[in-house]
């Protein structure tokens, strides 16, 4: 596969908290139009690359490069500007519990004012029509299941329509039919619209059906980075971290 433009590209990252270092030189390039899968182990540090690169946190030294603008220095308005160009979606969906479908969706817009009342409505039914959720735009989380709330979240990361999207650990807790519907819907969406993709996850299975590129993260680094036909075959890096470490721990536990 030939790859687009370099969007995003990390460089030297690295973040501790007290004595504990998180990321530790991590390197990365995610293209124009890809879905880049990082997958790693539960507590590895995913989640604090994404919020370094949406500057949520900041790094303690490195680089991250925004369609080719430097931004760990950013502040103020720079800082904002940066800010939208993205959509998230958060672990679990992260939906306001007091807050309907509707009003969940269209709390980007509010917040940043950039819509009247009307256009908002409109906007709003539009991403739920294409996440297939429309018909309970006035049910609260509560009352919806897991793999609707994710559909929700997707739907309001992308409403301020970004130039990427971010996605941490996104069939995280979900049943296999959940997780199989958020599968579908992410490479729906990738067919779709060909937006940027950083994913980050720890299921082989979503990686393996949405992802043009797979990294592995390890001990605070991208340790190799294969396209998605490599990185599944039996004598990959990835493949025999995962898969083959996991019967290691099985066949273990059968024999003690």
């Amino acid at each position: 596969m030939v790859y687009g433009l370099t969007m995003i590209k990390i460089v030297d990252v690295h973040k501790s908290f007290d004595e504990n270092k998180v990321l530790d030189g991590l390197s990365a390039e995610i293209h124009d139009s890809e879905t880049f899968v990082i997958v790693g182990r539960s507590g590895i540090g995913k989640s604090v690359l994404l919020k370094c690169i949406t500057r949520l946190l900041s790094p303690d030294s490195g680089q991250i490069f925004i369609d080719d603008e430097e931004i760990t220095q950013a502040q103020g308005e720079d800082l904002l500007r940066i800010r939208r160009k993205f959509g998230m979606v958060f672990q679990e969906g992260a939906l306001f519990d007091s807050m309907t479908v509707f009003d969940n969706v269209a709390f980007p817009l509010d917040y940043h004012h950039l819509f009247p009342n009307d256009e908002i409505t409109k906007k709003v039914d539009r991403f739920l029509d294409v996440v297939g959720m429309n018909e309970f735009r006035d049910s609260f989380p509560s009352e919806i299941s897991g793999g609707m709330k994710r559909k929700v979240s997707l739907a309001r990361a992308m409403i301020l329509e970004p130039d990427y999207l971010l996605y941490d650990e996104p069939t995280s807790g979900l049943d296999p039919t959940s997780a199989g519907v958020v599968e579908s819907m992410i490479a729906k969406l990738k067919h779709d619209m060909k937006i940027t993709s950083l994913i980050v996850t720890h299921d082989l299975d979503l990686a393996r059906y949405v992802g043009d590129r797979i990294g592995l993260l390890e001990d605070g680094k991208i340790v190799t980075i294969m396209d998605n036909a490599s990185a599944f075959a039996e004598t990959s890096v990835i493949y025999d971290h995962f898969v083959k470490n996991r019967e290691r721990v099985h066949n273990n536990n059968e024999h003690q």
